[in-house]
């Protein structure tokens, strides 16, 4: 486990400090009731930030942006079942960005700790930090944090406004609170009498609601730790959803952009001639490193961005990616910026009789690649702008796009659409601020903004390239050392910069998440993180560092089981055993579930991997099956331990979804730069897994730990190293390089 002891003392009293001044300042801030943001309209009712009430039913908040993830079902569910309403009578939007809806789940990353084993100090530690998201309103959708997060609040609040309108139906009937029942949105009296809750609620809103009341145990819920039906399914299947690109306003005009593919380069000339001749375009925008062009159709925009005529100057990084990682390679060789996990001696753990092996890991650059294209509507009205977007931090959104346009951020207001993607790409703010700048430039008419695929790609913020050392000391079977250097630029400086305007002090824990707080009982087990200076706009990737750091750790665990002479499962297994109970369990189920132990079919392999992220431990198998030369991926299982399953079919989806990110990643994407400039642009040369190449998958849903995990980003980190694995496994060839397809040719 990690040793406090041997975190840099400095900034760990900076940090401390930091926080007992928070806490003591905040104190008041932290206790006191937030403002409710919901100005209701006539008829309407509510009773705290969650709840609307009108004459049509029952309205719930997600305060978190629904982006295919299912929160616009599991958070409203938590409401629900504490309020007691009908499901089929729910109705469901997002909230406005508002204090109230801060995410104080994001803190439970912030300790450089691992994740499963702390102490009640630092659980305190956690607790304390969360005034620092209520303080500053951070409402962000991200971290696999939205259920965490909830859990407690949303069912409190549920409880507490179905409390507050039995309060109102005892004061109209002349009865006891406690003599009242509820169910199905109404009040039901001991003489059958009924009140429906539209009724009481003007009434209820004049009560000071109670300041104490009790949750519900699990064994009387109704939609808790059920399937329940998508809230936004039927909207989505029918077309009826409303994304960014669906918005439509009175006078809208359409535009697109093109800005520098040397990233953070200048723009030194353009000609916009030939682009303003063009039928139905209205204008060229010059937007300092790149240019708008408003028309009457998304399309004709499109074309007549690729007729303006432009000159680009340098990129601020070198020219190539082969460049690049050899900078990041170098950073191995330098100091490090964290060492947050030193168990036992590693310098001097070997003996003589004892094997060592060595090996070094790269990863390339990756898009999010978001279904969707980067979008969002926005209508300047001289003192006041309104954007609609799929923003994951619509707060941080209308911040930027007012100090872009020159408003107070009291002046904008971020409705919240549905997004096709999101992976940490939207809880960016450059699309917002484009679309407002441009709106600014078409003061009065309200235009919608829709990058081409080819300008997402190539303006990403990109999961960063990264290199791994590992070297392994092998003792009678058993791992009795493991050091791992891991080097990258830094994700977590470089997005908190742009986000806050300053970045974390101390040890970049993100950096080596995935590496160090992995669940194995290994008495010599260090790791020390090497940043990396690369000025490639980087951002929050789909499980950020996990997602190459599994891929290092899991890979080189396989390694070090084969060199050991043990089977790679159980090699793992007896290392979780002494260390995390829930860790080990995912292992034994998935190895029931894929029947390891049986005999492999001629021309068939299985690999194995477990990464503990997001306070959730994953394992998955992978088995491949060679096609005339080609690898085709045949089945994959996946446990997951994620303490209380509010929903196990959306879990299901995102454990499914998560591999297939993970495994897309693995097997072909690879974001390379030549002349300083991206060289990929769609789908046709950043593909994605196929339908065909999917293989059939089973999940099992384990609930041992002692919380609640997350569920969005846990099952990307293994899918990788157990491909590789299961590429070893069958052709016994270690891929340590990735995309896989460099040296493999899958079956399409």
């Amino acid at each position: 486990m990690a040793d406090w002891g041997k975190i840099a003392r400095r900034s760990f009293l900076i940090g401390s400090a930091a926080m007992a001044g928070g806490v003591a300042f905040g104190v008041w801030q932290y206790r006191r009731e937030l403002p409710n943001p919901l100005r209701p309209g006539e008829g309407e009712v509510t009773l705290n930030p969650w709840i609307i009430i009108d004459q049509q039913g029952v309205t719930l908040v997600a305060a978190r942006a629904e982006m295919g993830q299912g929160v616009y079902t599991t958070l409203p569910a938590l409401v629900a079942e504490e309020l007691d309403v009908a499901w089929d009578q729910i109705r469901v939007i997002h909230g406005p960005a508002a204090q109230a809806y801060y995410n104080a789940g994001l803190m439970s990353h912030a300790l450089p700790s691992t994740d499963y084993d702390r102490t009640a100090w630092q659980e305190m530690m956690v607790e304390a930090m969360s005034v620092i998201p209520k303080m500053i309103g951070l409402q962000v959708t991200g971290g696999s944090t939205s259920t965490l997060d909830a859990y407690d609040r949303l069912r409190m609040a549920g409880a507490t406004a179905r409390e507050t309108l039995k309060q109102a139906a005892s004061v109209r009937l002349g009865l006891t609170t406690s003599s009242l029942l509820t169910r199905d949105g109404r009040v039901i009296a001991p003489d059958g009498i009924e009140l429906s809750y539209q009724d009481l609620a003007e009434e209820a809103a004049a009560i000071d609601p109670p300041r104490r009341v009790d949750l519900r145990p699990a064994s009387q819920w109704k939609y808790l730790g059920r399937s329940m039906p998508r809230l936004d399914m039927v909207a989505k299947a029918t077309g009826t959803a409303s994304f960014a690109t669906d918005i439509r306003l009175p006078g809208m005009r359409f535009a697109t952009v093109r800005m520098t593919p040397r990233l953070g380069g200048a723009m030194l000339s353009y000609d916009a001639g030939a682009a303003e001749a063009m039928p139905g375009v209205d204008r060229v925008i010059d937007l300092g490193t790149g240019i708008a062009v408003v028309a009457n159709t998304t399309w004709a925009a499109m074309q007549a961005a690729e007729a303006v005529e432009i000159s680009w100057g340098p990129a601020p990084y070198p020219e190539t990616s082969d460049t690049m990682l050899d900078i990041i390679r170098a950073a191995l060789d330098g100091p490090a910026d964290s060492s947050l996990r030193d168990d036992g001696d590693v310098d001097n753990a070997a003996d003589p009789t004892d094997r060592v092996i060595e090996a070094e890991y790269t990863v390339p650059w990756l898009a999010h690649a978001t279904m969707e294209p980067m979008s969002a509507a926005a209508h300047h009205m001289g003192d006041r702008l309104e954007v609609w977007a799929g923003s994951q931090a619509p707060g941080f959104a209308e911040r930027a796009a007012a100090e872009a346009v020159g408003l107070d951020p009291a002046q904008v207001t971020c409705h919240v659409t549905f997004m096709g993607g999101g992976f940490g790409r939207r809880g960016e703010t450059d699309f917002v601020v484009l679309a407002a700048r441009i709106a600014q430039a078409m003061q009065g008419t309200p235009v919608q903004v829709t990058w081409s695929r080819e300008e997402d790609m190539r303006h990403d913020f990109y999961r960063p390239a990264a290199v791994a050392r590992m070297r392994g000391v092998l003792r009678a079977g058993f791992a009795q050392s493991l050091d791992g250097r891991v080097a990258a630029p830094s994700v977590t400086r470089q997005s908190m910069l742009r986000m806050t305007g300053t970045a974390p002090p101390g040890p970049d824990k993100g950096h080596v998440e995935g590496m160090f707080n992995q669940p194995y009982a290994i008495p010599n087990y260090r790791v020390t993180g090497h940043l990396a200076d690369l000025d490639v706009p980087i951002g929050f990737w789909r499980s950020v560092g996990n997602s190459f750091n599994g891929f290092f750790m899991e890979s080189f665990m396989d390694e070090m089981a084969h060199a050991a002479g043990r089977d790679p499962l159980a090699f793992r297994l007896d290392l979780a055993e002494r260390e995390h109970a829930p860790s080990a369990g995912v292992l034994r189920a998935v190895a029931e579930m894929s029947a390891w132990a049986a005999p492999r079919p001629e021309g068939t392999g299985k690999g194995v991997a477990m990464t503990h992220s997001f306070h959730t431990p994953v394992a998955v198998v992978v088995e491949v099956a060679d096609r005339g030369g080609a690898i085709a991926l045949t089945r994959a299982w996946i446990a997951c331990d994620v303490g209380t399953a509010l929903d196990p079919a959306i879990i299901e989806a995102q454990m499914v979804g998560g591999l297939v990110y993970g495994l897309s990643a693995a097997m072909m994407e690879e974001i390379s730069f030549a002349g300083g400039e991206v060289q990929q642009g769609n789908y046709t040369d950043y593909d994605a897994l196929r339908i065909s190449q999917m293989p059939q998958v089973e999940v099992r849903l384990l609930e041992t730990s002692g919380h609640i995990g997350g569920v969005g980003e846990p099952s990307t980190p293994p899918a990788a190293p157990a491909l590789g694995n299961a590429i070893y496994d069958l052709r016994g060839e270690r891929i340590r390089d990735l995309p896989f397809n460099r040296r493999m040719r899958f079956v399409v």
